[in-house]
């Protein structure tokens, strides 16, 4: 018989290999080498000296996103070199978030500080003002592309570079799409490539294309072109902007996308990382249908679940704590519960850990709170799709308009509030009161809901109306002397209760988690009959395991 067994595997790391280079994926693409003078002209050297100067900020962080870090010395070394004088040398230091920030020193008495912001917290579209703060920062330099949402702390200051385009090939693309040259077509660009839209747009004004609009970048993420200027005739009448198509340079983010297709007539997109060179518009409609018609089944299945975690995904987009307010008080006004949950970079192993929250919802700037759920467990929604998704099935209508601000949802819900308290100033007084002193006749009435996706019967879809409904009967009895002494009837299916609270995800814990923590699957029963009274505790072994010491003082070796 021939032995077929082998040396055992190596689990480890030779000594002789310690110091050798690994090919370790950093998720960075490689860069292409560019001269110094073309590092300057893209990350807008000149223009950045010129507005620190101007404002005498005296601590500078410099944001890079990933795709970027390995030009982020060469621009470090360039402002440093002009920003203080030749006989100077810019300190340098590492910080360390284990110590207090310094206090801000006037760019007269010292010279100015640079850091480098290579990890951001969240998004690399948003700008990272909690990094900044642990350097005390009085300015963030943010490079590459922006999503543009205000910020609440500190100025910003957006280089979007200036990658190279092949002009002749957009315009050459433009002309084979567009062979009217009366028609009404807006022309927008990613804001990497915003500068070269002026010149794309006067020569094909030239070449006879009468009707076509350049948008300019500008900081309103609400406005119809998120971010972009739009025409005048949109100013006065926003549903004009239907009139109008979209002629857009390089792939749009998702939310972007959705948002366009339901305001603008049709939408072509010059691709700039693919061999491509245009996308026709049935693919494209054809691929935002289908978004539309998956974000639709997300709000559906998530109409049904009775708790709803809320991801803030975001500290420094301004009025993100009044939209979290909003968030919480039309879930619970829908009678079901919320968590809200800090995680930095959101993931599927973050959320997995949270088994008992149904859906989930972002609060973040308006393109990073678009997640395709496809790889995590639970759907993952907007607050605008939260809306949605918390309407009852009966008045749910959706026309296919998406959007991807939360300022808009903060309109929306002032508006609600405005026509709410105009229709109960209208309406006649009601009084609600079970006079037969039954609390639970009201839930015992509703209509039974039901999952139309999973067809099956949902008993706990709004956990928190059982609880609501019994402090409104103890309200409305306490009006009478003995109103608080009489006895209700607890709800069927009561849910587990901390502190006098309703918790739907301790009654999940208690209710579908087996495993509660070592040893929990031993069961051990003591039987006093037979053994009787439990023996008195004694004292064990301590010490470390190169000598234990026992009860009675002796070193065991």
């Amino acid at each position: 018989m021939v032995d077929t067994t082998g040396p055992p595997p190596v689990l480890s790391t030779p000594a002789t290999h310690l110091l050798e280079p690994e090919n370790v994926f950093t998720g960075i693409r490689p860069h292409p080498s560019q001269s110094l003078e073309q590092i300057c002209i893209q990350y807008e050297i000149d223009r950045t000296i010129a507005e620190i100067k101007q404002a005498k900020w005296s601590r500078i962080a410099l944001q890079f996103p990933d795709s970027m870090l390995p030009d982020a010395p060469t621009v470090f070394e360039q402002l440093s070199q002009r920003l203080n004088p030749p006989s100077g040398k810019i300190p340098t230091e590492a910080h360390d978030d284990d110590q207090p920030p310094r206090a801000p020193v006037t760019q007269g008495s010292n010279p100015p500080r640079l850091f480098i912001l290579a990890d951001t917290s969240y998004g690399a579209c948003c700008v990272d003002e909690i990094a900044a703060e642990h350097v005390n920062a009085d300015v963030v330099i943010h490079y590459g592309r922006a999503c543009l949402s205000p910020t609440v702390r500190l100025p910003v200051v957006h280089v979007f570079t200036k990658p190279p385009l092949a002009i002749d090939s957009v315009i050459k693309t433009f002309k084979s799409t567009y062979e009217d040259h009366n028609q009404a077509i807006i022309l927008m660009s990613d804001v990497t490539f915003a500068s070269h839209l002026n010149h794309i747009g006067t020569i094909l004004q030239a070449d006879g294309y009468s009707s076509i609009f350049v948008t300019d970048v500008i900081h309103d993420p609400a406005s119809p072109l998120p971010n972009r200027t739009v025409p005048q005739s949109v100013n006065a009448n926003p549903e004009r902007l239907q009139l109008w198509q979209l002629f857009h340079i390089s792939s749009p983010p998702d939310s972007l996308l959705l948002t366009l297709s339901s305001r603008v007539s049709s939408i072509h997109i010059y691709p700039t990382d693919t061999a491509n060179t245009i996308q026709g518009t049935a693919v494209l409609a054809t691929s935002v249908a289908v978004a539309l018609r998956r974000r639709y089944a997300l709000l559906t299945s998530a109409s049904r679940t009775p708790i709803f975690g809320i991801l803030i995904n975001t500290l420094s987009v301004k009025n993100y704590l009044d939209v979290l307010e909003k968030v919480r008080c039309s879930i619970s006004g829908a009678g079901k519960k919320s968590y809200t949950f800090v995680v930095g970079k959101i993931n599927a192993a973050k959320l997995a850990n949270f088994s008992e929250i149904g859906a989930w919802v972002v609060i973040g700037c308006w393109e990073s709170s678009l997640i395709d759920s496809k790889d995590f467990w639970k759907p993952i929604l907007t607050p605008f799709e939260l809306k949605l998704a918390l309407t009852g099935d009966e008045e749910r209508i959706w026309t296919g308009e998406w959007k991807s601000d939360f300022h808009s949802v903060l309109e929306d819900a002032q508006k609600d509030v405005t026509t709410t308290t105009d229709v109960k100033s209208d309406a006649p007084e009601t009084d609600f009161r079970d006079l037969d002193g039954d609390g639970d006749s009201e839930p015992e009435s509703a209509p039974p809901e039901f999952d139309l996706r999973a067809g099956r019967y949902i008993s706990q879809s709004r956990p928190m109306r059982t609880q609501s409904t019994a402090k409104d009967f103890n309200t409305y009895g306490s009006g009478s002397p003995k109103g608080h002494t009489a006895l209700l009837r607890r709800a069927k299916g009561d849910l587990v209760t901390i502190g006098g609270n309703v918790s739907p995800g301790a009654d999940f814990l208690q209710a579908n988690r087996t495993w509660k923590g070592l040893g929990s699957e031993l069961e051990m029963e003591y039987d006093l009959s037979r053994y009787g009274a439990v023996a008195a505790l004694e004292e064990g072994r301590s010490g470390i395991a190169r000598g234990y010491v026992n009860s009675q003082s002796t070193a065991r070796s």
